[in-house]
Parts: structure tokens; C-alpha cells; sequence
């Protein structure tokens, strides 16, 4: 598997030009550009400024994961579903120019509390997601449905969302949330996510990873069951940013260490 970062904090205030720097210092070999940062990799690029973004990653050798979206298809308004999805269809577009292979999505809640049944929601998504399948393959760039959300998170849900859209190209962006724990009230050292990890697993195309350190998620079992799996995808490093860039170049170079220390078991 390799090791990457999501921008969204730890680099949002960063120019595409010091991201790809920074992880070509450090040694990392991917990233995902969360939209609406810094950088500017967004829909309103020219033909010219989106060649230019690929030849930037072409010659770093540093992977364009993907381009990190917030589009999501859960709300009860078909209009608001409709922008979504037209939204995430010009990004479809975008990630295929600048090199990249795939894009994130999102379910952003249930809406249960307003009286409209989970399963409905469920197949609204599932609907959404299916188009976005057809159309990414067309640009041969993978939808990637992050577990997120309230309600949605729930691995029962999500697991239900990817078997409804039942789509090729269609996967799962596995996001290292408390709802993953098999039982939350277990202690720290005890807690597992080996039976949520196992409906999900045939869908996960990368991960969100976050505080490595922290023993309130399993994050070496987490490593244990990927590499069973055989996942050789990417490990995407969601974490805060630092107050001073050099030590966001130090932290990463640890984050790195006490990645390669989990990746090997």
C-alpha cells in the first residue's frame, strides 16, 4: 500500500507547487486535492491551466490521487440532488484533465428526524451514485463514496448505499470514524473493527487515515486487515495543519515513520 495526504487541513493553505514539493521532500507518493482550497485545481480552469496541473504531477512523479469533493445526494430537494450531480460530473471531467483517476463523494446525512424513511434516502443516493458510476467511466475515473455523515456513517448504511448502487465503478473511501468500532464501549485497547471492516471490504478503494497515535482507534488492526485484503492502494493522511510550515515538513517525515512501522506489521 502506499502513503499520501489529503490537503484538506494539513495543506489547504498550500500552492499546488509546495503540496507537490512538500511530498516529493518527504517521500510520499500521492495526493488527494481537497476542492475549494488554496491550490485551485477547480472546475473554472482553462484548457491551458489544466494541462499545466498534469504536467506538474507528471513530472514530480508524485500520484494525483483523486480531487476530494463535497458533492452528496442525500437532501430531500430533487433540485439540490440535481446541482450535486452535475457538480460532481464537471469534476468527473476535471480529475480526468489533471491526471488524476478518481474523485470523492459524499452522503452527508439521513433525514429521518423530518419523517423521510432511511431506505428511501438509501436509494436516492444509490441513484445518484449509479449515473456518476457511468459517467466517470467514460473519463475512466473511480467514484469514491466516503463514509460520512450522521446516520450515514454507519456501516450497515453504507453497506446498504454500495449494494443498492451496485456499480463497477463505484468503491468506498474508508474514513477511520468511531462509528467503524465494533463495539464503541469496549476499552481502548480492546476495540476492534474487524466485523465493520468485512462489510465494507470488497468496496474499499482508499482510506483516510488520521492520528496514528491515538489507541482510541485500531489503527493497527486496521493496517492487519488491509493487508490481508491485499490492498495496494492509497493511505491518505487526513490531519491538522501545523502553525509553521517546517514543522508540517517534520511532522509529516514522522507520520511517515510511524506509517512504514504499521504498514509492515
Amino acid at each position: 500500500m502506499q502513503l499520501g495526504i489529503v490537503t484538506y487541513m494539513i495543506a489547504a493553505r498550500w500552492p499546488l507547487e509546495k503540496i507537490i514539493r512538500v511530498l516529493v521532500d518527504v517521500g510520499l507518493r500521492g495526493v488527494e486535492l481537497r476542492t475549494t482550497h488554496r491550490h485551485g485545481v477547480e472546475d473554472r480552469l482553462d484548457a491551458a491551466e489544466r494541462a499545466r496541473v498534469r504536467r506538474l504531477f507528471e513530472r514530480s512523479g508524485v500520484q494525483l490521487v483523486g480531487l476530494g469533493t463535497a458533492f452528496e445526494f442525500d437532501s430531500p430537494d430533487p433540485a439540490v440532488v440535481r446541482r450535486n450531480i452535475d457538480g460532481a460530473k464537471r469534476y468527473i471531467e476535471l480529475a480526468h484533465d489533471v491526471g488524476g483517476y478518481g474523485i470523492k463523494v459524499r452522503p452527508n446525512r439521513l433525514h429521518t428526524d423530518r419523517g423521510i424513511p432511511a431506505e428511501q434516502t438509501i436509494r436516492q443516493i444509490a441513484a445518484a451514485l449509479r449515473e456518476l458510476g457511468d459517467y466517470g467511466a467514460g473519463f475512466g475515473i473511480r467514484i469514491r463514496v466516503e463514509v460520512h455523515g450522521r446516520g450515514t456513517s454507519r456501516i450497515d448504511v453504507m453497506q446498504a448505499i454500495m449494494r443498492q448502487t451496485n456499480h463497477p465503478n463505484v468503491y468506498v473511501c474508508w474514513n477511520c470514524n468511531q462509528t467503524d468500532l465494533d463495539d464503541p464501549k469496549a476499552p481502548a485497547g480492546r476495540r476492534s473493527i474487524r466485523r465493520s471492516f468485512g462489510l465494507l471490504r470488497r468496496w474499499i478503494e482508499i482510506v483516510h487515515i488520521h492520528e496514528l497515535y491515538d489507541d482510541g482507534y485500531p489503527y493497527g488492526e486496521l493496517f492487519q486487515l488491509l493487508r490481508a485484503a491485499g490492498f495496494d492502494g492509497y493511505t491518505l493522511a487526513e490531519i491538522p495543519a501545523c502553525r509553521c510550515d517546517d514543522d508540517a515538513v517534520r511532522l509529516l517525515r514522522y507520520y511517515k515513520a510511524l506509517w512504514q512501522r504499521l504498514q509492515a506489521g
